[in-house]
């Protein structure tokens, strides 16, 4: 945890928080903190800054804070990702909010297992636990914007066009004859299939709303290895 994330609840008065839970066993086991010393600090969806312990016993920090540096700026990507299993979702999760992706569409797609839509992971609180922690982990302040979409055909053609409006589109595949390029830094859509990638209908799909076809080279990624080499890739 490097920045310690607080939220207006946990806020009595202006300046001043009451932290218990994770955070506070974290701040006794991890940063092994006492009173009188001081913490990176951020308001979720505000500023940063930084926090000094006034008190710290087994049940209870109270820390009195200022904030005054604005978070890191969001990359200008959404992310189309078709739903990966269980266990890797919890990461890419971290790892999408921590890159600092802007938008997190989790899709259907035809190798995706129906018993992937059935996990509890996808539940509204788990999904936030896990990019909570990508926040913390980048000291960023901002949850990226979550989308579910269950249904492949419906999604592509009636809400993709109206949701990379304005971008460039790419979409991730082995076959492409295409290169992915490099340091776009500019707003862009970007597609990733499930593991064994996107069928020839899918993609035929998206390049019909606009999306390019690229490659990483030869090699076949896992999901959430790929999710991070694309990102660094696009974005410098």
């Amino acid at each position: 945890m490097n920045l310690l994330l607080l939220t207006p609840e946990d806020c009595p008065e202006p300046g001043m928080a009451r932290l218990n839970g994770r955070r506070l066993q974290h701040v006794q086991e991890v940063h092994r903190a006492r009173a009188g010393e001081t913490l990176r600090v951020g308001l979720l969806g505000g500023l940063m800054g930084e926090g000094r312990i006034l008190s710290l016993s087994r049940d209870e920090l109270l820390l009195q804070f200022v904030l005054d540096t604005a978070p890191p700026p969001k990359l200008p990507l959404t992310l189309l990702l078709s739903l990966p299993r269980p266990k890797m979702l919890k990461r890419i999760l971290q790892s999408v909010a921590a890159m600092g992706v802007e938008r997190l569409v989790l899709m259907n797609s035809f190798r995706v297992e129906k018993s992937f839509w059935s996990t509890p992971w996808l539940e509204p609180q788990s999904i936030r636990e896990q990019l909570l922690l990508g926040l913390e982990q980048a000291r960023d302040t901002v949850l990226p914007e979550v989308l579910i979409e269950p249904l492949f055909k419906p999604f592509v053609e009636d809400r993709l066009p109206a949701l990379c409006r304005s971008s460039r589109c790419l979409v991730a595949h082995p076959l492409a004859e295409v290169a992915c390029p490099v340091a776009m830094n500019q707003p862009l859509t970007l597609a990733i299939g499930p593991e064994g990638g996107f069928i020839p209908y899918e993609v035929e799909k998206l390049v019909a709303t606009g999306f390019e076809p690229v490659h990483l080279g030869p090699r076949i990624l896992r999901v959430e290895t790929a999710v991070t080499a694309l990102v660094s890739r696009l974005f410098v």
